[in-house]
Order: C-alpha cells, then structure tokens, then sequence
C-alpha cells in the first residue's frame, strides 16, 4: 500500500472540542437514528456507512465524525461502546479504500480532529486489538492527508488540513523535526489567507468561526506540551477574533455576507469567550472590504468589496453593496445567507444578487459564477472594482458612499449606493444612484429596470399602512418604518436560507423602477418604536 507506514504505540495528548454538545443526540444515535447535516437517517440497526445514502451533507458529517461529541457529553459507557463500536465499524468498511468523500480532504480533515480530539472517550474499555487498529487507521489518514494537501488550492479547506496536520504532529509520537514542519506549513496558511484587519481571503465571516474551533484547542495543546506554537498563529488569531466581533450583530448573531449562514449566538459566544483582545469592533475592515456603522445599540454592516480571485470566490456572493441592519435584539434587514446545510439549489439561489439586500439590474447579478464541473462554482465575471468614501460627519451621522462596476460590461452602468446612520441611531437615511461609465447621469430613455430589495428577517412582522410605509416590528414591540422617495414600496414573499431548522418563508420590500426614469432613488428606515421595557 503506497501510504503503509508504521503504528504508533500511543496517542500524546487528546485536545478538547469546543463545538457545543447535546446528550440527547447520543441516545439518538445509539438508536440508530442519525440526524445530521440537516437531514434524518435511520439504519435500522445497520452499518451506516454500508448505506447508499443520496444526500452528499449527510455523508460529510456522518464521515466527518464531529457527532462524536454529542457521545461524550453523555458521559456514560454505553455511549462511550457506541462511538467505539462505530469507529471500528468505519475502520472495517471505509478504511482500506482511500477515495470517496470519506477521504475528501475537508472531511478526513474534520474526522482526525474528531478522532483526536474524542480518542479517550473511544478508546475507554478497549482491547488491545481495537487499539492498534484505531491507531493504525490514524496513522494512516494522516499520512494520506499530508499528500494531498500538497496538491490543495489555498483556501479553508488546505488551512483545515494544516490544523489537522499539526494536531496529528502533536497527538502523535512525532521527531522535532516533524512538528517544526507542521507548525511551518501551518504558518505559512496565517501568512497566505488571513487578510491584515483578520478577515480570511474568501470573505467569508463564517469561515473565521469554523477555523477558529479547531485553532483553539491546537494552540492550548502547544502550550500543554510546552512546543512553541507556529510564529503568527497568536497574533493571526488575536486579528480573527477583531474580525468576528466586526461581523456581530446587535443581539449576538453572524452578520450574513458571502456564503455566511446561521450560527447560534451560544456558537459565537463559545468561541469569542477566548478573545483575549476584547476591543471595540472596527469602524470599517479596509483589507476585507466591509463597512460596520454602529451608535447605541443599532448595528449596521454592508459589503463593499470585489470578489477574490479564484478557488477563494467558491463561496462569494453577488451581493456587492448589500446591508445588513439590526437594533437590539432584533435582526431586521438582512441577507437571504447561504444555507446550513448543503442543498444544490438553495446554494445556487442564496448567491444570486436577488437574494440580498441590494439593487438588481435587469433582473441579472452583479457576478458571473462558473458551472464548469472542472473549475468549481468560481467567480468568473462581474465585479472587478468597488470605490469606497467615508461620509462620516462627527455628531452628525457614520456613513460611506461605495460605487461598484459589476453591470458595466453587460449593461454599460455603475452603481453607487450612499448610506447613513443617524447619530440618534434612530434614522437610516439610503440612496443608490445609477451612472454611465464617465460617470453622467444615463439617459431618460434607458429601459434598464432596477430592483431595489431589502429583505426582512422571518421574525420580524411586515406590514403596509394606507399612505404606503411599510412598518418592521419586532415581538418584543421596537418598530421600525421603511419609506422611499418617489417610488411604490412592495411587500413580496421571500425565502430566508440561512437558518438552522433550514430555508423558511419570509417578506421583502422591494422598489421597482427603470433607470433613466429614476438614476437615482432614496429611502428611509426610522426606527418608530423602542422595545418594550422587559421585554
């Protein structure tokens, strides 16, 4: 076998696992009744990983192994057989095969983790056999995974494998020279994908919590063992954590741009609760490209960049100058979010322009994204530049204006989009302009029809009064009013996807208008109601 080697004698150290954990999950399971990646599978008392099994997410979490954790917050011994009985299962079916998504490099990266990390929960009670087999398995995997990472394009999923590579270094018996090695590759990740202001290369907030759960652990196993962590993995994360806190909302949740979905405020929390910098969040992320305007407790982010180039725009969205908005506890105008849980369409629709709080021209995206089997969903086309002015005006209001090229080669057009929170924080004041390539106002005759849309976070109340405000309220009473200059607001029926129980009904506003008629429009949110006191 070409990635035969020897098997260790021992595991060094078993990191912990921050991801939170729920017993109940484990009863399921030994049940045999698997609800995972967003989809539910009983085995009926079989092998699980003998079943022909469609759904791509449920096979990616079932061989990522991250429900291991769900087995040791049971805490008794059944379950500890359990999870061993289904490791040696895996050992018996998938481990002499190196292919298939059991070996996708971001699964076998999760799965060492999850072995690592649960190893002692595993192993409790084992035979002499199981335990040379599992550590075999490990060795294995391990090496496998060192081989084709070197063949990884740079994005999270190389980053993961070097966090597994170098938790492997650590768990496993290895020389000095074999964690230096680990500890190099993984640094050179920090070097190449994590952006200055600690955004990572993708754009992508979500990634941050997901590299940060597994970072977490493998540092403080450097520090148990006395290894000198990789040179800029403290300071790396220490601009990770700035970035999440940039990212949060008001009442605690991930902000939804490019390929973000939902997180549970406990999930975030869990991870933030290690910063030790503890800073305000910026005023705006100038390598990443996002703007945060914030007063009390109202929280607004937009997305002002251009796409990545390459494997790194995989997860991109077209939502060039899109906002988020929220006050409180509340959430209120939002991104439709990328789905939690794989589905082809959803994944498909959730990057559309459409699906943000943005303008549409011509019922088109701002990003071209491939369908090329052999490329990936890459960014192909599209945006290409975003300029960015600060209109920040001291006891007055924060602000920015962001103009974008992403229509220019198709429709000739530039949008330039302005917006304003009030020093009150009660009144957002918004504008998107529509300019030709010199910057002139389009001709009157241009039919190009533009759709302006604001989506509504499902738990908000949407409602329209005679004069043709729309009102947002929120169950804890606070209000807010959405009123547009010249132009009839819509109340439309929407899809909000980033949400744990998956994709659910939902409002948006929408403005419709043509270009040349209407090069410029304008809009109000006024927050018309505090929340209740207690509430």
């Amino acid at each position: 076998m070409r990635f035969a080697g020897g098997v260790p004698d021992r595991l060094v150290v078993a990191p912990i696992d921050l991801r939170i954990a729920d017993s109940h999950i484990a009863e399921e399971i030994y049940s045999g009744r698997f609800a995972i990646g967003g989809t539910m599978v009983d085995t009926g008392g079989g092998s699980p990983f003998q079943m022909k099994i469609a759904n791509q997410a449920f096979v990616r979490s079932l061989n990522g192994f991250g429900w291991l954790r769900h087995m040791r917050a049971a805490d008794h011994d059944l379950a500890f057989a359990n999870a061993r009985a289904l490791v040696d299962d895996w050992i018996t079916v998938q481990g002499r095969d190196l292919g298939g998504l059991a070996y996708d490099p971001d699964v076998l990266s999760n799965r060492l983790i999850a072995w690592f990390s649960h190893s002692p929960i595993v192993l409790r009670g084992a035979d002499h056999g199981f335990y040379r087999r599992f550590l075999k398995s490990i060795a294995l995997q391990a090496r496998y995974l060192r081989h084709v990472t070197l063949a990884l394009p740079g994005d999270a999923t190389r980053f993961r494998a070097r966090i597994a590579l170098a938790m492997a270094s650590l768990c496993l018996p290895s020389s000095a020279g074999a964690v230096r090695s680990a500890s190099r590759h993984l640094s050179t990740e920090f070097d190449l994908q994590i952006l200055p202001d600690g955004g990572h290369i993708s754009r992508n907030p979500m990634i941050l919590i997901s590299l940060l759960t597994d970072l977490l652990p493998l540092r403080q196993t450097y520090i148990n063992l006395g290894q000198k962590p990789p040179a800029n993995m403290i300071a790396g994360m220490d601009r990770m954590f700035s970035a999440l806190r940039f990212f949060r909302h008001s009442n605690g949740e991930l902000a939804l741009f490019n390929g973000a979905s939902a997180v549970s405020a406990d999930r975030l929390l869990a991870v933030l609760r290690y910063d030790e910098t503890s800073g305000a969040a910026f005023r705006e992320m100038p390598h990443s490209h996002y703007q945060r305007l914030t007063t009390g407790n109202v929280v607004l982010i937009a997305d002002t960049g251009s796409p990545p180039k390459g494997n790194a725009s995989a997860t991109i969205h077209a939502g060039c100058l899109s906002f988020e908005l929220s006050s409180g506890l509340n959430r209120f105008v939002v991104n439709a979010g990328a789905p939690v849980f794989f589905h082809p369409h959803h994944a498909e629709f959730s990057r559309l322009t459409a699906a943000h709080s943005t303008v549409t021209l011509n019922d088109s995206s701002s990003l071209k994204i491939s369908h090329s089997s052999f490329l990936g969903p890459i960014v192909t086309g599209g945006v290409r530049r975003v300029t960015v002015q600060s209109r920040d005006q001291e006891g007055s209001h924060l602000g920015f204006s962001a103009t974008q090229d992403g229509y220019l080669s198709s429709l000739r057009l530039l949008h330039r989009r302005e917006v304003k929170l009030l020093a009150s924080g009660h009144e957002v004041h918004g504008s998107d302009q529509f300019l030709r390539p010199d910057e002139s106002a389009p001709v009157s005759s241009d039919s190009t029809v533009g759709i302006a849309r604001f989506h509504i976070h499902p738990k908000i109340a949407v409602t329209q009064d005679e004069s043709g405000v729309v009102h947002l309220t929120a169950s804890d009473g606070e209000s807010w009013a959405f009123i547009a200059n010249d132009l009839n607001a819509e109340i439309e029926d929407d899809v909000h996807f980033a949400d744990l129980a998956g994709a659910r009904t939902s409002k948006q506003i929408t403005l419709t208008f043509t270009v040349g008629e209407h090069p410029q429009i304008e809009w109000q949110l006024i927050r018309t109601t505090l929340p209740r006191s207690g509430a």
